[in-house]
């Protein structure tokens, strides 16, 4: 398939290296490929620098937002948050319609400091805010409720034995982004319902966060045990 990941801090590349070796076509999308590739300095969560990463990973391309969407098939959108509908809005409308858009983003508003609240939330998400602003694409939100690591090998974790969420308006779009999921190795899947279902997934993160300062780690994730 031929896949778009928007986003290059430490989720974007991790998940298009992940992609990449399970045989996709990867492109990852950035404001200004130029500067991106030039990056030499550590990222903010201590990995490489992109330029280092790009050099291990070089049949991953990298190309504007809107040049990689419309290449793309299906688009993961992992920007950050606050800044999720700019990106996709320089993706291009036409670009992204008709397109699954895989959001594995959090609207983690670090306006007071540590930890982040969440904005939106409650009465609304991210995922229904790309959902609104994008109505011909088909949002599933999925792999915001853990890490980057675990979120392409759950293996590393309990054997993979823990849960991921689905969440989107489109069953076949949810059937697509499940077949990713499994590529990865996920096996406990959750189809939550429709987009208005990512406010739960979202308002995992709070209680996330906090495990991970107790923790001292984000190697865990959540079982749904029935």
């Amino acid at each position: 398939m031929k896949i778009a990941v928007l986003g290059t801090g430490s989720v974007g590349p991790t998940i298009a290296a992940a992609l990449s070796a399970l045989g996709h076509d990867v492109v990852i999308g950035t404001r200004d490929p130029k500067a991106t590739l030039a990056r030499t300095e550590p990222g903010a969560t201590g990995g490489p620098a992109f330029a280092a990463w790009h050099a291990a990973h070089s049949r991953v391309d990298v190309a504007t937002f809107a040049d990689a969407a419309a290449r793309a098939e299906l688009v993961v959108n992992a920007t950050n948050g606050a800044g999720s509908l700019e990106a996709l809005t320089a993706a291009g409308a036409a670009n992204l319609a008709g397109k699954v858009i895989m959001d594995v983003a959090n609207p983690l508003d670090f306006s007071r400091g540590f930890p982040p609240s969440l904005n939106p939330v409650n009465t609304d998400s991210l995922g229904e805010q790309i959902q609104r602003a994008f109505p011909e694409a088909r949002v599933v939100k999925t792999l915001n409720t853990m890490t980057a690591s675990v979120m392409v090998d759950p293996a590393s974790v309990a054997g993979g034995d823990h849960s991921v969420f689905v969440s989107g308006n489109d069953a076949a779009a949810k059937e697509i982004v499940s077949g990713l999921l499994k590529g990865f190795g996920h096996r406990d899947i959750i189809d939550l319902g429709d987009i208005t279902t990512a406010r739960g997934a979202e308002m995992v993160l709070p209680i996330w966060v906090r495990l991970w300062g107790a923790l001292g780690t984000g190697a865990f994730n959540f079982k749904i045990a029935r």
